[in-house]
């Protein structure tokens, strides 16, 4: 099913996070991994993307950054998808294809991107691995959208499984509890408000402190400061969400919770691992003192829901496109703990705290007023400046809650990531 095309004369401005995410030192991409069930047909891929990515208008336009008086601007163009489709020749006998898709992956974000037309391009790998016979893997710039977006735009390109003409269903968002005590509802609603106004003075407080203190402690984590593309490793490890789920319940927390302390257990092992080979008993001690941050994006749409993408363009729709996003700063946990769960117990804590406050809107308002007051250099300065008092970068979107179809490919999985920022 094609998409409504929407036809955009002249040129578009370019939001602020938009011309931030082109900028040197945070040119940053989404890369996309998606496996299939079944052998990939570029034609298929092609006549697809034809019918519903072109009628995108982002999709569509060069991003030209501008110089001097000319403000960055989105320019309309025509459009060939098969100057975005790249399929390789690939040999199906190859002795580890788990490697060659993550020397592959690692080998196609840092290569160079012709910004002289639309900054996407596809790659369609007919080679199986442990988790999928083909793959498709993307490479969006940053500036055409954030996760949100993209998923918006991957879903309204698919299609269930089990009934090809029908959107995927996504999911569902918790009813909050409503009781019919009128003085006890007013009197949970004034403690809530409450809440919010003391965690924001204090975790806006905190940013701030943050961004006059010095950078996260060296580790092995840590890139040199102002590094900008290295050629890090792109690796991603499929697992179990039942077994996120089990531990969910039985703590009475989110996935996210649980994924955040699964991070922080994982990053406090490994860190264990580098100090225990030192000969040096001061670097072996210092785990227990180690300071790190970490950043959380948090999504600022009034609606929290994944729209058709259709729906989204809208004027009316109460969701964007683009990048509507403001992140948290959160301290990581490197401690040694015998208790695994201590990590996700000490995740919720702190989430609970940042979801409770205004610190996203406070992060995004900061980065639109400084580029209207002082200009995009100093939006670079104090973006290099946040990112760079951080050892990781953070972030996820929900998905669809069946099997799906992607062009008649059903998919297995999808996992997603960020490169250019100057975090590992």
């Amino acid at each position: 099913m094609a998409i409504e095309k929407q036809v955009i004369v002249g040129e578009i401005p370019v939001s602020p996070f938009s011309r931030l995410f082109s900028m040197p030192g945070l040119d940053c991409f989404n890369i996309v991994t998606i496996g299939f069930k079944n052998e990939a047909s570029p034609s298929a891929f092609i006549e697809g993307l034809k019918n519903t990515l072109l009628n995108h208008p982002r999709f569509s336009c060069i991003l030209e950054t501008g110089s001097g008086e000319h403000k960055p601007r989105w320019i309309p163009t025509n459009v060939n998808v098969k100057d975005h489709v790249v399929v390789p020749n690939i040999d199906p006998t190859i002795e580890n294809p788990d490697q060659f898709l993550e020397d592959y992956t690692s080998n196609m974000v840092f290569s160079p991107i012709d910004v002289c037309k639309p900054l996407w391009e596809i790659h369609i790998l007919n080679i199986k691995t442990s988790d999928a016979e083909s793959l498709l893997v993307a490479r969006f710039h940053h500036s055409l959208g954030d996760g949100m977006s993209l998923m918006s735009l991957l879903l309204a390109c698919s299609r269930k499984t089990s009934d090809p003409g029908a959107l995927p269903t996504l999911v569902a968002q918790k009813k909050s509890k409503v009781t019919n005590v009128v003085w006890w509802s007013l009197v949970s609603r004034l403690w809530l408000i409450i809440k919010l106004m003391f965690n924001t003075v204090v975790e806006v407080f905190k940013f701030l402190l943050i961004l006059c203190s010095v950078r996260d402690n060296a580790t092995p984590l840590m890139e040199k400061p102002r590094a900008t593309l290295t050629p890090n490793k792109f690796i991603h490890r499929v697992i179990s969400l039942d077994d996120v789920k089990v531990v969910k319940n039985a703590m009475n927390m989110t996935v996210n919770d649980v994924i955040l302390g699964m991070v922080q257990a994982g990053l406090s092992r490994y860190l264990s691992q580098k100090y225990d080979s030192e000969t040096n008993p001061k670097l072996k001690k210092s785990l227990e003192n180690i300071c790190l941050r970490g950043v959380v994006f948090f999504n600022l749409r009034s609606n929290k829901k994944i729209e058709d993408l259709a729906k989204m363009m809208e004027k009316g729709s109460t969701s964007r496109w683009g990048n509507s996003i403001g992140y948290v700063m959160i301290p990581l946990w490197m401690k040694s703990e015998n208790d695994i769960f201590e990590y996700i117990r000490r995740s919720k804590t702190i989430m609970d705290r940042k979801k409770l406050s205004l610190e996203p809107l406070f992060s995004y308002t900061l980065f639109k007023l400084t580029v209207e007051v002082f200009g995009y250099k100093a939006l670079r300065t104090l973006a290099m400046r946040i990112f760079g008092r951080s050892t990781v970068v953070l972030s996820n979107v929900a998905g669809p809650t069946e099997e799906i179809s992607l062009f008649d490919h059903q998919i297995s999985y999808v996992a997603a990531s960020i490169s250019g920022f100057p975090q590992v």
